[in-house]
């Protein structure tokens, strides 16, 4: 896949917090636009995804199979932000709903320790914890799953 495939994966899958920008604007953590609000939402996630595939790949035929299968990817990748979250310790929920239903959600199975909101506790223990937290339970099962598939990939060629 080409680099702004990727570059787009990484956007998609942190642009959900860029809610965070609202706490400066008086905007409450529990609003619609709050963390974890609006933009945490399948709705957003969806509208994300096709907006990205249609100014991003232009190359591909609008509304083809092709064109669907990057939306759905994209979705998905925006979507699983809001998944993750939801499997903190902390927080008051994600508005999966959002704009439709605003009621803040967690999984029943909630491993991961929620990250600080302040840059400075961020960068001490509390920080430190988030961190090991999601190598522990997401990147080093996401590495596995990836070398299985590579490892896969180039016995099945």
């Amino acid at each position: 896949m080409p680099w702004r495939f990727w570059g787009l994966s990484i956007v998609c899958s942190t642009l959900p917090d860029a809610d965070v920008v609202g706490f400066s604007f008086g905007i409450e953590y529990g609003d619609l636009l709050g963390h974890r609000g609006l933009t945490h939402s399948l709705c957003f996630a969806l509208i994300l995804g096709m907006v990205i595939v249609w100014f991003a790949f232009e190359d591909v035929v609008k509304f083809s199979r092709a064109w669907w299968i990057l939306s759905i990817y994209f979705f998905l990748v925006t979507g699983s932000h809001g998944v993750i979250d939801a499997m903190t310790s902390g927080g008051l929920g994600v508005a999966f709903f959002a704009p439709f239903d605003t009621t803040r959600y967690f999984l029943p199975w909630r491993p991961l320790t929620v990250s600080p909101m302040n840059v400075t506790l961020f960068f001490g223990p509390l920080g430190l914890a988030a961190v090991l937290s999601e190598f522990v339970w997401i990147w080093i099962p996401a590495s596995i799953v990836l070398v299985g598939l590579t490892v896969y990939r180039k016995i099945a060629t």
